[in-house]
């Protein structure tokens, strides 16, 4: 059986757009989870769920396994809020995300309040806006500037694959491990994870 040596990649942002190709299942049998690749086809991340979909602890990890961001779900709270942990090798410290919940008046919820850089306390707000589908969501800065997108994937030659098959294509000089945890959020509200 042949051997799969995993290429490492050192940059976590680029100064130039990037489009990643997002499947929501996991590479491990029998396993929840997604694998992302980048766009020459290479896995870059992968979150793999053992125990069962949707559970309120799940680790981001790279190609190599080492975990980048711990995702805990803070389940004592009016509405549930998630927050996102840096991993530095030994210890979560603070939060380098918290994402929360904004209700609408008829109860479900119309989009989620992001902020990030808890963890160098530099604070910032980002919006992640629900589309029409659970499967796509858009990330806006405090500006109104669009940071990445996630909808279902196209083929160059027009065809629309199925709603577990998504492009994630995130602006320049943004933190793709962020943007993918804030993803791997979205996925656990929507029951996708």
């Amino acid at each position: 059986m042949a051997k799969v040596y995993p290429q490492t990649l050192t940059a976590s942002s680029s100064s130039k757009q990037e489009v990643f190709t997002v499947w929501m299942k996991s590479l491990i049998l029998h396993s929840n989870g997604c694998t992302v690749f980048d766009s020459n086809g290479r896995v870059i991340y992968r979150v793999d769920n053992y125990n069962h979909k949707c559970s309120s602890q799940v680790f981001l990890m790279d190609i190599t396994g080492k975990v980048l961001f711990t995702i805990v779900k803070k389940k004592f709270t009016v509405f549930g809020h998630w927050k996102g942990y840096r991993w530095t090798g030994t210890d979560k410290g603070k939060p380098g995300f918290i994402v929360r919940k904004k209700m609408g008046i008829l109860g479900g919820y119309t989009h989620l309040e992001v902020v990030v850089g808890l963890d160098v306390n530099k604070p910032y707000q980002y919006t992640m806006e629900n589309q029409s589908r659970k499967s796509s969501c858009k990330i806006i800065d405090n500006f109104g500037g669009l940071v990445a997108e996630v909808k279902r994937k196209i083929t160059t030659s027009g065809v629309i694959l199925g709603e577990d098959v998504l492009t994630m294509v995130v602006e320049p000089y943004m933190d793709h491990s962020l943007v993918m945890g804030l993803l791997v959020v979205f996925g656990l509200i929507n029951h996708n994870l």
